[in-house]
């Protein structure tokens, strides 16, 4: 069974005397910073020079700084940017202020298990990861509660790093709900593989072939949005409170027939054999390798693809029926 951890398991204190670093303030950035500001934690903002989170940090009382001039300062180092620059900012501002004794951390395991940064031995490397997008975790905070994490120790200089870790999750709330212990190999290989096959890839990727299947069929486009698009939240929303099991007691029996006599064989064992394709080209780094490497080459097929599908059909309907429904642009 996995090992969780919550407030009992965590002290606070083991940071309380430190000065903590968060590198970036886009959504999760700003969540961490906050959060553990207002746990009565020492926070130190690292931007680049003419970030547009530069002011929005301040506005919110956090002192903001140079990354360089961050690391130095700061005993543990939080980076929170995008995976694609973590290892230019690293080599650039970060290692050489890197001295024994001090933390780095990450919220997602990409850089440290693909090898695309290699800290010094006399330094902890851990991992607070938080399952929620930062919006929510500073929602859910500010009511007194916490969103769930993962922990993962990569290196242990101080023989306290896990300790440490589960103080800083206890910073922004995370203990609260519930902190997973696992690996930086476990977490990365696993997120990647939800976002390409479930999350992102798998899901948009059905919900354009059923728009796309009804619409060919003849059926108007705007029926075919909520049917394939709009009801998604619904369905989603009911897992998400109570697992398939409260999703198929809460739609109707023709429904729920339909859910076991037809949903394999739309999604059957072929599917599943890609998958096991996809997950074998996580761990064997063959997507990182890809990944890293078009960022290096000017993200050419990165941007054609997303040009591509913001032009597809299924957005222009959708943008027009979703102006219809102002309440979503109040909805998180």
């Amino acid at each position: 069974m996995a090992k969780l951890y919550y407030d009992s398991d965590a002290d606070l204190a083991l940071i309380k005397n430190k000065t903590v670093g968060v590198i970036g303030y886009g959504s999760q950035g700003h969540a961490h910073a906050l959060n553990l500001k207002e746990s009565g934690i020492r926070v130190l903002v690292g931007l680049y020079q003419g970030s547009k989170g530069w002011k929005l940090a301040e506005a919110e009382g956090l002192k903001v700084a140079t990354v360089a001039e961050v690391a130095r300062e700061a005993d543990i180092i939080m980076i929170l940017l995008p995976d694609q620059t973590h290892r230019a900012v690293y080599e650039e501002s970060i290692k050489p202020h890197l001295t024994k004794g001090k933390t780095l951390m990450f919220a997602h395991g990409f850089n440290i298990h693909f090898k695309q940064i290699l800290p010094p031995d006399s330094v902890d490397v851990s991992m607070i990861a938080p399952k929620a997008p930062g919006h929510r975790m500073r929602e859910v905070f500010k009511q007194g509660l916490g969103v769930p994490s993962l922990v993962a120790v990569h290196q242990d200089a101080s023989g306290k790093a896990k300790a440490q870790a589960l103080a800083y999750a206890k910073g922004i709330g995370s203990t609260r709900a519930g902190v997973l212990e696992t690996t930086f190999a476990e977490e990365t290989e696993t997120d990647l593989f939800g976002e390409q096959t479930v999350l992102c890839g798998g899901i948009t990727s059905l919900i354009k072939a059923g728009f796309e299947t009804l619409v060919e069929a003849g059926y108007q486009p705007e029926s075919a949005y909520f049917e394939c698009m709009h009801e998604m939240k619904l369905i989603v929303d009911l897992m998400y409170k109570g697992g398939m099991g409260y999703m198929r007691y809460s739609i109707s029996d023709t429904a729920e027939y339909g859910d076991y006599s037809r949903g394999p064989r739309v999604i059957g064992p072929e599917v599943k054999a890609r998958m096991k394709e996809i997950l074998g080209e996580i761990q064997s780094g063959q997507f990182a390798s890809e990944w890293l490497q078009e960022n290096l080459a000017g993200r050419a097929r990165f941007l054609t693809e997303r040009e591509k599908a913001a032009g597809h059909q299924i957005e222009k309907v959708g943008k027009e029926l979703r102006d219809m429904m102002p309440w979503l642009k109040d909805a998180t």
